[in-house]
C-alpha cells in the first residue's frame, strides 16, 4: 500500500528531476524571507517597513503595541528591560544539571572561536598595514518558543565575547507564560549579560535600531525578522538572512539507514526545515525510507514532520558520485553530513560550498548544534557559496593604515598624480603636487 512519503525518493533518471529539486530550494527560499515577487511577499514587506517606521516614530510605545498584537503580552515600559533580579533568579533556579551542561557547551566554543579568531595580527609593515578592532555593541535576536533556546544565546554571545565585544543586548519575545523562557534568561545571566528585553519579531529588530542602539545584529529567527533584519541593513551590519534549517547527508551502502532517517528527521521537526540525502545505491534509498516512515510516527511532532519531509525534502538517487559531489557543491547546503564510512574524509575534501561540514557517521548535527565550537549560526539557501559561519571573526572590522614618509611620497607622486589626472580629479592630484612643490622650494 503506498505511503505519504513514497514520494520523497527521487531517481536522478525520473522524469522532471531538475524542476522538482529546484522547486523545492524555491520555496525553501521563499520561506527565509520576504523576497518573492508576489503581492503577498510585497505587503508582507510594506507591513514590515509599516513596523519599523513606527517603532523610529513612537519608540516603546509602538514596541508595546506590536507586542501585544501578535505575542499577546502587554509589557508596560517597566518591564520591558528584563530586571537583574529576574536574571539572577533563572540562573539560581536552572536545573543544575543543565547548567553544567552550558558550562560545558560554553568552554568548547570559547576555546574555539579563541583559537580561530585574526583580531590580534593587527600589522603595521613598512608604509602600510591592518588594524583589527572589536564592534562596539552587538545586537542578538533569540526566537522564542514554548521550549528554550540557550544554544542561540551561547552560539551568537561567545564568539562577540571573544572578540572583545563589551556590550551585548537580547531581544527574545515574551512567548512562555508571558515571559523570556528562564532558560534562555539563565543562559544570559551565565554569560554576563545584562541588556535583555522583552521584545521579538520585526518590533524587537527595529527597537535594536531606535531603542537599544546597536551597531550589528545576530541571529535567527522567522521571515519577518529576517526581511526586517534585511531592510535595516546598512543602518546597522547584519550577519546574514538566514532561512529554514536544512540538511544534505551523502550516504553510500556504509550508511546506516537508520541513522541517516534520524538526522534527517532533526532537520526536518524544525518545521519548516529540509533534509535532503543524496546517495547511488537505490537499496540505500529505500531502506532510508523505509526508517523514516517508522520513525515519523513515534515523533511528538509527527504530523508536522512529516509534511515538512513532503514538502522540503528528498532522497535522491544519482547514478554517479560524481554527479553528487557536482550537485552538493551547487546546492552549497548549511550542514552537510557525509556517511560514507572510510571514503567520508576523501569526499569532504571535495566538497568546497557548504556553511558547516559533519564528517563521519558519529558527528551528526546535534554536535555542531550545541557542543563542538563553531557556531550554529550558519548560511542557508545556498548562502554558503559566498558567505560562512558565524565566527568571532565576525564581530571585527578592520581598519586599513597607510603611513607614507617624504621619500615614499616623492617615489610614488608622479603615477598617483597621473592615475588622479586621468579620472579628472584634479585636486587630488594637487593635494599631492602640493607636497612636492613645497619639497622643492625647501631644497632650493
Amino acid at each position: 500500500m503506498p505511503h505519504e512519503l513514497d514520494r520523497i525518493l527521487i531517481p536522478e533518471s525520473q522524469s522532471g528531476f531538475d524542476k522538482q529539486f529546484k522547486d523545492i530550494r524555491r520555496i525553501l527560499l521563499h520561506k527565509a524571507m520576504f523576497g518573492g515577487f508576489d503581492k503577498e511577499s510585497e505587503n508582507n514587506r510594506d507591513k514590515v517597513l509599516e513596523i519599523i517606521r513606527d517603532v523610529d516614530e513612537q519608540r516603546y510605545k509602538a514596541v508595546r503595541k506590536y507586542t501585544k498584537e501578535y505575542d499577546g503580552v502587554d509589557i508596560s515600559r517597566k518591564e520591558f528591560r528584563v530586571s537583574k533580579e529576574a536574571l539572577e533568579k533563572a540562573h539560581k533556579e536552572i536545573d543544575k544539571d543543565l547548567l553544567v551542561s552550558i558550562r560545558k557547551a560554553i568552554k568548547n566554543i570559547r576555546e574555539y572561536q579563541t583559537k580561530i579568531f585574526i583580531g590580534k595580527k593587527s600589522d603595521l609593515s613598512g608604509e602600510t598595514g591592518i588594524r583589527y578592532t572589536p564592534i562596539r555593541r552587538v545586537g542578538i535576536c533569540v526566537p522564542g518558543a514554548s521550549a528554550p533556546l540557550p544554544s542561540t544565546v551561547i552560539m551568537t554571545a561567545v564568539p562577540a565575547q571573544v572578540a572583545g565585544v563589551k556590550e551585548i543586548v537580547v531581544i527574545s519575545p515574551p512567548r512562555y507564560n508571558k515571559d523570556i523562557h528562564p532558560v534562555t534568561l539563565a543562559a544570559c545571566y551565565e554569560l554576563k549579560i545584562d541588556k535583555v528585553y522583552r521584545a521579538g519579531g520585526v518590533q524587537g529588530v527595529a527597537a535594536l535600531v531606535t531603542i537599544a542602539k546597536v551597531n550589528k545584529i545576530v541571529g535567527p529567527g522567522n521571515q519577518w525578522v529576517q526581511t526586517a533584519k534585511l531592510m535595516v541593513f546598512g543602518y546597522v551590519g547584519i550577519d546574514s538572512v538566514a532561512g529554514p534549517s536544512e540538511v544534505l547527508i551523502i550516504a553510500n551502502d556504509k550508511a546506516n539507514p537508520a541513522w541517516v532517517a534520524a538526522d534527517m528527521l532533526s532537520q526536518a521537526e524544525h518545521a519548516p526545515g529540509s533534509a535532503i540525502v543524496f546517495t547511488d545505491s537505490n537499496e540505500v534509498g529505500k531502506k532510508i525510507l523505509d526508517e523514516l516512515k517508522k520513525q515519523a510516527g513515534q515523533l511528538s511532532r509527527a504530523k508536522e514532520t512529516i509534511e515538512c519531509l513532503k514538502k522540503y525534502s528528498a532522497i535522491i538517487v544519482f547514478d554517479s558520485f560524481e554527479h553528487i559531489i557536482s550537485w552538493a557543491n551547487n546546492l552549497a547546503p548549511e550542514h552537510l553530513e557525509i556517511q560514507c564510512g572510510d571514503k567520508s574524509r576523501e569526499i569532504a575534501d571535495k566538497i568546497k560550498n557548504a556553511g558547516a561540514i559533519f564528517i563521519g557517521d558519529y558527528s551528526p548535527v546535534a554536535v555542531g548544534d550545541y557542543w563542538a565550537g563553531p557556531s550554529h549560526t550558519l548560511p542557508t539557501g545556498g548562502g554558503a557559496k559566498f558567505s560562512s559561519a558565524l565566527t568571532s571573526n565576525d564581530f571585527i572590522k578592520s581598519i586599513s593604515i597607510i603611513e607614507y614618509d617624504k621619500e615614499k611620497l616623492a617615489q610614488s607622486a608622479e603615477d598617483i598624480i597621473r592615475l588622479a589626472e586621468a579620472e579628472g580629479l584634479d585636486a587630488h592630484a594637487k593635494s599631492v603636487k602640493i607636497r612636492q612643490q613645497n619639497q622643492a622650494r625647501s631644497k632650493s
